[in-house]
């Protein structure tokens, strides 16, 4: 003998119509909002970067200075004390007898979030030297006062990513 119950075992259109657009409501408002915690993320990713290698060329002229002022290096006039390019980071310098080894201030240099290299590539970073302009776009070649991303890109406060 048949229930009422059994009979009505299965889902209904109207049921399966109502839990579609709840979740299709449910997955435009997580959406977004995933985007921008990824965007956020990466934003905080640029930003550590971006102070790691800045730290490493400060600390860089630090060390060339105090090789200078104990006599370890010749003062030039054609050197400004900042690394000729990144690489010397990661491969380290020793100061003219400063240090009894080559004092390396990167293990790695870290890639640009919003502008990755290709597989094989190294990593691309906007630098400028200490004679370039503030907001030069083109590297004068001679050494690495600064680096910025080359993204054209804008942040979620509104600046451009190569402004940071």
């Amino acid at each position: 003998m048949k229930t009422r119950l059994d009979k009505n075992r299965g889902i209904s259109l109207i049921e399966l119509i109502v839990t579609l657009v709840i979740l299709s409501i449910l997955a435009t408002v997580i959406l977004p909002s995933a985007q921008m915690t990824m965007k956020r993320a990466r934003e905080i990713e640029l930003r550590r970067d971006l102070r790691l290698l800045r730290t490493a060329i400060d600390n860089y002229k630090k060390n060339y200075d105090q090789a200078v002022i104990n006599h370890n290096i010749l003062a030039s006039l054609d050197k400004s004390g900042y690394p000729e390019t990144l690489q010397v980071l990661i491969e380290g310098y020793d100061f003219g007898g400063l240090v009894n080894y080559k004092k390396k201030f990167l293990r790695k240099i870290p890639a640009d979030p919003f502008n990755p290299p290709k597989p094989g590539e190294e990593p691309k970073w906007g630098l400028r030297s200490y004679t370039d302009e503030p907001d030069s776009p083109n590297w004068g070649g001679d050494d690495v006062y600064d680096v910025y991303s080359q993204s054209e890109d804008t942040a979620i406060d509104g600046t451009k990513y190569k402004d940071w």
